[in-house]
């Protein structure tokens, strides 16, 4: 079979392109013909069709006026993108497309360029951008669901957009314009969700879509541990942004005896720096972005994962990886992550938010090694039985099949 894997990003940025990467790996090393598409970028490997790939976008505030507008159209509707997939599709003639994050720099534009091939078409989702024009359903870091059933009027109103209103416009207007006049997404055959949370809470939010459910995977023989002996610390990997509660983890560490690895780097990580100086915590330790052989190294010598998020998180990658290499986690009961993290089996759970719950839990297992242990046993056994390779191919392979089913009867 022949596949075509679109993310925005093709190099290891972020969960959606690391996930779109080992699927892509996954699928070659089962004999099918990968065809990778999304943007050029200078962290790009070699690729055969980045000629066709769509030109850098920056949201990030570079560039001039021209510029700023350029990608304010590419969000809206990109007839760049629309028109270099149609010719890689003349080129490869693809079987099936999976999509995964493409919003903002690429754009759905590419729907209708696979609608007309009449090419089977499926999209992971792994955030909330099918029903949220912010993605992450916070308002200014509150969760919020104001724009459930098409009411996305409300990210102008409120700002949403990195409080600016010429920003929460074009999101503002992306989202009418994708789902009440073009009803772009009616052509796409099916939707995955990582989570049962997130599958839900688009039903809830008025998706109409066919979803189904498919947690992301890991290679259980690359992820376990090397034996090295615990360094007594617990850790905490991901961005270092207010939603991600990092602050709030520093609050329930204060006195603790217990060595806290903060792994990643953000637009927070001074301002954190800053307080754990301030409050005199010598326990903590930012240590930057790690990936690789040290990423696992870092997790396999811990005691314990704590993921604090008060996000929404849809899935929470980190967490299965923590789990293969038989490390308990610590999460906040929001999202998706309670169906990975169960008190009293493979960690604890804790109100987001709450400085105080965290550390009861962080003290309960902290204080019983057996029953840490059990934890991480039991961690390791969940992510071997349900997410592992073999298995996720075989759900995958069954839903580009309905996919196709699907297609042919439309």
């Amino acid at each position: 079979m022949k596949i075509l894997l679109v993310n925005k990003f093709l190099y290891p940025k972020g969960g959606d392109a690391i996930s779109t990467l080992s699927t892509g790996k996954l699928l070659a090393d089962r004999g099918h013909h990968v065809v990778f598409w999304g943007m050029k970028h200078p962290q790009n490997p070699p690729y055969p069709h980045e000629d066709l790939f769509v030109d850098h976008v920056d949201l990030a505030g570079g560039g001039g006026g021209r510029e700023r507008l350029r990608a304010a159209a590419n969000i809206l509707y990109s007839f760049e993108a629309r028109r270099k997939i149609r010719r890689l599709i003349e080129r490869e003639r693809p079987d099936i497309a999976h999509l995964n994050n493409y919003a903002h720099q690429i754009s759905p534009s590419i729907l209708d360029a696979l609608w007309e091939a009449r090419i089977p078409t499926v999209m992971t989702t792994r955030d909330y951008k099918l029903v949220c024009p912010v993605y992450s359903l916070l308002r200014h870091g509150v969760p919020c669901d104001r724009c459930a059933g098409g009411r996305y009027y409300h990210c102008l109103q409120y700002k949403c957009t990195r409080n600016s209103r010429a920003q929460s416009l074009v999101n503002t207007l992306e989202m009418y314009l994708h789902h009440r006049v073009l009803h772009i997404y009616d052509k796409l055959d099916l939707v995955i969700a990582t989570s049962q949370f997130i599958a839900d809470k688009h039903k809830a939010m008025g998706l109409r879509n066919e979803i189904v459910r498919l947690p992301n995977f890991i290679d259980v023989n690359e992820w376990q541990s090397d034996g090295s002996p615990s360094d007594g610390s617990i850790i905490y990997l991901g961005r270092l942004t207010p939603e991600k509660g990092v602050g709030t983890l520093l609050q329930a560490v204060r006195g603790l005896d217990v060595p806290l690895k903060i792994l990643g780097d953000g637009p927070m990580k001074s301002e954190l720096e800053q307080t754990a100086a301030r409050d005199g915590l010598r326990n903590v330790s930012f240590l930057g972005h790690r990936n690789g052989a040290d990423l696992r190294r870092e997790i396999s010598r811990s005691r314990a994962t704590i993921v604090p998020s008060e996000c929404i998180e849809a899935f929470g990658r980190i967490i299965i990886e923590s789990f293969a290499l038989g490390v308990p986690v610590i999460g906040s009961r929001i999202g998706g992550i309670p169906e990975l993290v169960v008190d009293g089996e493979t960690g604890y759970t804790f109100e987001p938010g709450n400085a105080g719950d965290l550390r009861t839990k962080l003290e309960k297992l902290l204080g019983d090694d057996e029953q840490r242990a059990r934890f991480g046993r039991n961690a390791r056994a969940r992510v071997e039985r349900e997410m592992n390779r073999d298995t996720h191919y075989e759900q995958l392979m069954k839903i580009y099949e309905r996919a196709a089913a699907k297609r042919r009867n439309r």
